[in-house]
């Protein structure tokens, strides 16, 4: 037995746990070595002493002071202010204003929807129709705010959500129109500005929107993109848009698929 062996059963030889050749062992080898036999004498002084100690008894109240201070408990527990309804949808609502805008929408357009469905069948009275048109106006104008506060966003994610809604706004809204040219223009992530060159199908009708689309093209530095206002152009059927189709398409410092695709779109539009 080694001196390391000695000090991990000095505790089970003074308990009276070790079998009998272990005792044999570990006997043998602290009458042999001095340091061993200190240490295992002064363990052993120490657990006389502790068997000296008197046992602790649960006094007669400790039952009965347990059950007093699990019922003080309890009792706080079912008097403690429970939390508002208010609280409640409070702690829920997001804090970016963007998703305050986006839910606050949404809870407006169900109330629309609703309080149409419930109406009477009866026929609507000149005051109800003006309430219902200040209605849908105030929902175009949250859908615009929306729109237009998502699209300024950090996050590319929340922009293509902001372009999302542009897709709702009446197409004579010029705000979310100047909106999604800037976007197409100068967002710097591709995916955000094809989906806003997508979105200005809807307001193809102003020729601001087709002015600003012939412009843009050679702006773009991603041959996506050019090709994607190529297709817009086409879509919108905008013959004036033929002289900057036809530079494009002799212009050797585009893409050669761009340059295809100004062909393809000049013989469409022809």
């Amino acid at each position: 037995m080694t001196c390391e062996d000695v000090k991990v059963l000095s505790a089970d030889y003074w308990s009276h746990t070790l079998d009998e050749a272990q005792e044999l062992a570990f006997e043998t080898h602290t009458a042999s070595c001095e340091q061993c036999r200190t240490e295992v004498e002064r363990l052993g002084a120490m657990w006389k002493s502790l068997a000296l100690l008197p046992v602790e008894e649960p006094g007669a109240n400790l039952r009965s002071r347990f059950y007093e201070t699990l019922a003080a408990y309890r009792q706080g527990l079912e008097s403690a202010p429970k939390p508002r309804l208010r609280e409640k949808i409070l702690a829920l609502w997001p804090k970016q204003p963007a998703w305050q805008m986006a839910i606050s929408f949404a809870l407006l357009a169900i109330g629309v929807g609703l309080g149409y469905e419930i109406r009477p069948g009866k026929t609507a009275e000149p005051a109800a129709d003006s309430e219902l048109s200040q209605l849908r106006g105030e929902v175009s104008s949250m859908r615009q705010m929306v729109a237009l506060s998502l699209l300024q966003q950090q996050s590319a994610g929340e922009r293509l959500r902001g372009v999302t809604y542009a897709y709702q706004a009446p197409p004579s809204d010029t705000e979310v129109l100047s909106a999604l040219l800037t976007t197409m223009n100068q967002d710097q992530n591709v995916n955000v500005r094809l989906a806003a060159v997508d979105a200005l199908h809807r307001f193809g009708s102003s020729p601001v929107t087709r002015a600003a689309v012939v412009q843009s093209i050679r702006k773009q530095d991603n041959p996506l993109v050019q090709i994607a206002l190529i297709d817009l152009m086409v879509d919108l059927k905008d013959e004036e848009a033929a002289p900057e189709l036809a530079k494009l398409a002799g212009d050797e410092k585009i893409d050669s698929a761009v340059r295809q695709h100004a062909k393809w779109a000049l013989g469409r539009l022809q």
